[in-house]
Protein backbone atom coordinates (compact mmCIF):
# COMPACT_ATOMS: atom_id res chain seq x y z
CA UNK A 1 0.00 0.00 0.00
CA UNK A 2 1.37 3.38 -0.95
CA UNK A 3 2.01 5.84 1.86
CA UNK A 4 0.56 9.28 1.22
CA UNK A 5 2.12 12.45 2.61
CA UNK A 6 0.08 15.54 3.44
CA UNK A 7 0.69 17.25 0.10
CA UNK A 8 -0.55 14.19 -1.79
CA UNK A 9 -3.62 13.81 0.40
CA UNK A 10 -4.69 17.45 -0.03
CA UNK A 11 -4.07 17.58 -3.77
CA UNK A 12 -7.30 17.69 -5.78
CA UNK A 13 -7.36 17.53 -9.56
CA UNK A 14 -10.05 19.94 -10.71
CA UNK A 15 -10.90 23.61 -10.96
CA UNK A 16 -13.82 25.24 -9.16
CA UNK A 17 -14.62 28.93 -8.82
CA UNK A 18 -17.02 31.00 -6.73
CA UNK A 19 -17.57 34.73 -6.99
CA UNK A 20 -19.88 37.29 -5.43
CA UNK A 21 -21.65 39.76 -7.70
CA UNK A 22 -24.01 42.65 -7.05
CA UNK A 23 -27.23 40.62 -7.03
CA UNK A 24 -26.07 37.00 -7.14
CA UNK A 25 -23.39 34.42 -6.40
CA UNK A 26 -21.85 32.31 -9.17
CA UNK A 27 -20.30 28.85 -8.94
CA UNK A 28 -18.41 27.17 -11.79
CA UNK A 29 -16.33 24.05 -12.36
CA UNK A 30 -14.74 21.95 -15.07
CA UNK A 31 -16.11 18.50 -15.90
CA UNK A 32 -13.05 16.19 -15.91
CA UNK A 33 -12.62 13.44 -13.29
CA UNK A 34 -9.18 11.88 -12.88
CA UNK A 35 -7.54 9.01 -11.01
CA UNK A 36 -3.85 9.82 -11.03
CA UNK A 37 -2.89 10.28 -14.69
CA UNK A 38 -6.03 8.52 -15.95
CA UNK A 39 -9.07 10.48 -17.13
CA UNK A 40 -11.95 8.36 -15.85
CA UNK A 41 -14.83 10.62 -16.88
CA UNK A 42 -15.04 13.77 -18.97
CA UNK A 43 -18.61 14.79 -18.16
CA UNK A 44 -18.89 15.07 -14.37
CA UNK A 45 -21.17 17.72 -12.87
CA UNK A 46 -19.08 19.20 -10.04
CA UNK A 47 -21.63 21.89 -9.16
CA UNK A 48 -24.57 20.43 -7.26
CA UNK A 49 -27.84 21.95 -6.08
CA UNK A 50 -28.44 21.36 -2.37
CA UNK A 51 -31.69 23.30 -1.91
CA UNK A 52 -33.63 25.59 -4.27
CA UNK A 53 -31.42 28.46 -2.99
CA UNK A 54 -28.09 26.73 -2.23
CA UNK A 55 -25.43 24.91 -4.23
CA UNK A 56 -21.86 23.71 -3.84
CA UNK A 57 -18.84 22.75 -5.92
CA UNK A 58 -16.84 19.62 -5.21
CA UNK A 59 -13.15 18.81 -5.36
CA UNK A 60 -11.58 15.73 -3.81
CA UNK A 61 -12.80 12.19 -3.26
CA UNK A 62 -15.99 11.88 -5.31
CA UNK A 63 -17.63 9.04 -3.35
CA UNK A 64 -17.08 10.82 -0.03
CA UNK A 65 -18.57 14.05 -1.34
CA UNK A 66 -21.56 12.26 -2.86
CA UNK A 67 -22.32 10.73 0.54
CA UNK A 68 -21.91 14.10 2.26
CA UNK A 69 -24.40 15.63 -0.15
CA UNK A 70 -26.93 12.85 0.47
CA UNK A 71 -26.57 13.22 4.24
CA UNK A 72 -26.83 17.01 4.01
CA UNK A 73 -30.01 16.99 1.94
CA UNK A 74 -31.63 14.50 4.32
CA UNK A 75 -30.56 16.48 7.40
CA UNK A 76 -31.92 19.72 5.97
CA UNK A 77 -35.29 18.07 5.32
CA UNK A 78 -35.40 16.78 8.91
CA UNK A 79 -34.43 20.19 10.31
CA UNK A 80 -37.18 21.83 8.26
CA UNK A 81 -39.74 19.50 9.83
CA UNK A 82 -38.34 20.02 13.33
CA UNK A 83 -37.89 23.80 13.13
CA UNK A 84 -40.76 24.68 10.83
CA UNK A 85 -38.46 26.70 8.59
CA UNK A 86 -35.62 26.33 6.12
CA UNK A 87 -32.06 26.31 7.47
CA UNK A 88 -30.02 29.43 6.80
CA UNK A 89 -26.87 29.28 4.72
CA UNK A 90 -24.74 29.80 7.85
CA UNK A 91 -26.44 26.92 9.68
CA UNK A 92 -25.99 24.68 6.64
CA UNK A 93 -22.29 25.36 6.07
CA UNK A 94 -21.53 25.06 9.78
CA UNK A 95 -23.03 21.58 9.80
CA UNK A 96 -21.25 20.62 6.57
CA UNK A 97 -17.85 21.90 7.70
CA UNK A 98 -18.18 19.82 10.89
CA UNK A 99 -18.64 16.70 8.79
CA UNK A 100 -15.66 17.62 6.58
CA UNK A 101 -13.56 18.15 9.72
CA UNK A 102 -14.26 14.58 10.79
CA UNK A 103 -13.94 13.13 7.30
CA UNK A 104 -10.22 13.69 6.82
CA UNK A 105 -9.44 12.64 10.42
CA UNK A 106 -11.26 9.31 10.20
CA UNK A 107 -8.94 6.29 9.78
CA UNK A 108 -9.63 4.73 6.38
CA UNK A 109 -8.01 2.56 3.74
CA UNK A 110 -8.73 5.29 1.22
CA UNK A 111 -7.97 8.92 2.17
CA UNK A 112 -11.19 10.94 2.25
CA UNK A 113 -10.69 14.51 1.07
CA UNK A 114 -13.40 17.06 0.37
CA UNK A 115 -12.81 20.69 -0.62
CA UNK A 116 -16.13 22.46 -1.11
CA UNK A 117 -17.22 25.92 -2.20
CA UNK A 118 -20.71 26.67 -0.93
CA UNK A 119 -23.01 29.46 -2.09
CA UNK A 120 -26.55 30.41 -1.20
CA UNK A 121 -29.20 33.05 -0.65
CA UNK A 122 -31.40 33.52 2.41
CA UNK A 123 -33.06 36.31 4.39
CA UNK A 124 -29.60 37.57 5.37
CA UNK A 125 -28.45 38.01 1.77
CA UNK A 126 -25.98 36.31 -0.55
CA UNK A 127 -23.21 34.10 0.82
CA UNK A 128 -20.08 32.37 -0.45
CA UNK A 129 -18.04 30.02 1.76
CA UNK A 130 -14.85 28.02 1.37
CA UNK A 131 -14.93 24.71 3.27
CA UNK A 132 -11.30 23.54 3.23
CA UNK A 133 -10.39 19.81 3.47
CA UNK A 134 -9.32 20.25 7.12
CA UNK A 135 -12.83 21.43 8.02
CA UNK A 136 -12.03 25.12 8.35
CA UNK A 137 -14.81 27.46 7.24
CA UNK A 138 -14.17 30.84 5.64
CA UNK A 139 -16.74 33.33 4.38
CA UNK A 140 -15.51 34.88 1.14
CA UNK A 141 -16.47 38.47 0.36
CA UNK A 142 -15.32 38.49 -3.26
CA UNK A 143 -14.07 35.26 -4.86
CA UNK A 144 -12.42 31.91 -4.23
CA UNK A 145 -11.11 28.96 -6.24
CA UNK A 146 -10.09 25.38 -5.43
CA UNK A 147 -8.35 22.45 -7.06
CA UNK A 148 -5.19 21.95 -9.08
CA UNK A 149 -6.23 24.55 -11.65
CA UNK A 150 -7.01 27.23 -9.07
CA UNK A 151 -3.68 29.00 -9.62
CA UNK A 152 -4.74 29.78 -13.19
CA UNK A 153 -8.25 30.79 -12.13
CA UNK A 154 -6.82 33.13 -9.49
CA UNK A 155 -4.65 34.78 -12.13
CA UNK A 156 -7.79 35.75 -14.03
CA UNK A 157 -9.80 36.67 -10.92
CA UNK A 158 -7.16 38.93 -9.43
CA UNK A 159 -6.80 40.77 -12.72
CA UNK A 160 -10.43 41.10 -13.79
CA UNK A 161 -12.72 40.79 -10.74
CA UNK A 162 -14.50 43.96 -9.61
CA UNK A 163 -16.77 44.40 -6.63
CA UNK A 164 -20.45 44.92 -7.41
CA UNK A 165 -20.10 43.14 -10.76
CA UNK A 166 -23.28 42.60 -12.74
CA UNK A 167 -24.69 39.12 -13.17
CA UNK A 168 -23.72 39.07 -16.84
CA UNK A 169 -20.13 40.19 -16.16
CA UNK A 170 -19.80 37.63 -13.36
CA UNK A 171 -20.90 34.79 -15.60
CA UNK A 172 -18.45 35.85 -18.29
CA UNK A 173 -15.62 36.06 -15.74
CA UNK A 174 -16.38 32.62 -14.29
CA UNK A 175 -16.27 31.20 -17.81
CA UNK A 176 -12.88 32.82 -18.44
CA UNK A 177 -11.50 31.38 -15.19
CA UNK A 178 -12.47 27.80 -15.96
CA UNK A 179 -11.32 28.12 -19.55
CA UNK A 180 -7.90 29.42 -18.45
CA UNK A 181 -7.48 26.46 -16.08
CA UNK A 182 -8.58 23.95 -18.69
CA UNK A 183 -6.00 25.24 -21.14
CA UNK A 184 -3.08 24.78 -18.71
CA UNK A 185 -4.01 22.26 -16.00
CA UNK A 186 -3.98 18.63 -17.16
CA UNK A 187 -6.32 17.52 -14.36
CA UNK A 188 -9.00 20.02 -15.45
CA UNK A 189 -10.73 19.81 -18.79
CA UNK A 190 -13.37 18.79 -21.30
CA UNK A 191 -16.08 21.25 -20.33
CA UNK A 192 -17.62 23.48 -17.69
CA UNK A 193 -20.83 23.99 -15.74
CA UNK A 194 -21.89 27.31 -14.26
CA UNK A 195 -24.55 27.81 -11.57
CA UNK A 196 -26.29 31.08 -10.73
CA UNK A 197 -27.71 31.69 -7.26
CA UNK A 198 -29.91 34.77 -7.00
CA UNK A 199 -33.20 35.76 -5.35
CA UNK A 200 -35.08 33.52 -7.78
CA UNK A 201 -33.13 30.43 -6.71
CA UNK A 202 -30.15 28.28 -7.71
CA UNK A 203 -30.00 26.97 -11.26
CA UNK A 204 -27.55 25.81 -13.91
CA UNK A 205 -27.20 28.47 -16.59
CA UNK A 206 -24.36 27.05 -18.67
CA UNK A 207 -23.09 23.63 -19.64
CA UNK A 208 -20.57 23.51 -22.46
CA UNK A 209 -17.72 21.56 -23.96
CA UNK A 210 -14.37 23.33 -24.19
CA UNK A 211 -11.63 23.07 -26.82
CA UNK A 212 -8.48 22.13 -24.89
CA UNK A 213 -6.04 22.71 -27.75
CA UNK A 214 -3.74 25.65 -27.09
CA UNK A 215 -4.17 28.46 -29.57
Amino acid sequence: MKNLNDSQILKTGTTTVGLVCKDCVILAADTRATAGSLIVNNDVDKVLEITPHMALTMAGNVSSIQMLVKYLKSELELRKIQLGRDSTVKETVTLLSTWVYGLIRKPAMMPEVAHLLFAGFDKHGFHLYDIFPDGSLTKEQNYVSSGSGSVYAYGVLENQYKSEMSQEDGIALAEKCIDAAIQRDVASGNGMNIFLINKDGARKIMSKRVNTHLQ
